[in-house]
């Protein structure tokens, strides 16, 4: 079973400052890291994008074999030749005391008005988004709903959110997939991950 070769203490930081600090941080570093071959490398500068954990859930109805996610505008979108609207999941920062199984149940009732069991939540997993500039993870997780009873336009206006539910069939879902219309990565690991574990869930939450 792979283990990574070296780990945090396998860096010495030189010089570390805050070269922005708004919504996200960017920090400047100068650092040396252990290499393969022996020794350390050179010293490097490297900037980095400091978030927050983030946490994402995949509403599933499994007696309807559908899934329910959101439409909302993202400004990295806006580039992306189907534009800067996406369909993802409900997704939100944890930037309180609150624990991940917490947020995911905040954020579902915000952002599509779904009322969710913290002991439902399932871990489907947890990852880094993009290391080669941020510490920015998330959390995703896979929680049943009845999808019927979800719909209409949420979102918090103080934090100027314009969210609209989008209720998919499973199947229509993997198809998008498939024909690459899908266009965030945590919407499509959690598609994946579904398509392999339908058939439990529907065994577990379609009765």
């Amino acid at each position: 079973m792979y283990k990574p070769t070296f780990k945090r203490p396998d860096v010495r930081i030189a010089h570390q400052e805050t070269v922005y600090h708004g919504f996200y941080q960017v920090l400047k570093l100068k650092l040396q890291h252990r290499l393969f071959k022996g020794g350390w490398s050179k010293e490097l500068q490297r900037e980095l994008v400091v978030r927050l954990p983030a946490v994402a859930v995949l509403m599933y109805d499994a007696k309807t074999d559908q899934v329910v996610l959101i439409e909302q505008f993202r400004v990295g979108g806006m580039a992306h030749e189907n534009g800067p609207w996406q369909l993802e999941m409900v997704a939100g920062m944890i930037d309180t005391q609150e624990t991940s199984e917490q947020v995911a149940v905040r954020e579902c009732k915000e952002e599509s008005g779904a009322v969710i069991a913290q002991r439902d939540l399932e871990l489907v997993c947890k990852y880094l988004v993009t290391p080669g500039g941020s510490n920015e993870s998330l959390a995703i997780y896979c929680a049943p709903v009845d999808a019927s009873q979800i719909a209409g336009i949420h979102g918090l206006p103080t934090e100027g959110e314009d969210i609209k539910v989008q209720v998919i069939n499973r199947p229509d879902l993997w198809h998008m997939l498939e024909q690459g219309k899908l266009t965030n990565s945590a919407t499509i690991i959690a598609t994946q991950w579904l398509q392999i574990h339908y058939p439990r869930l529907q065994g577990q939450w379609g009765s």
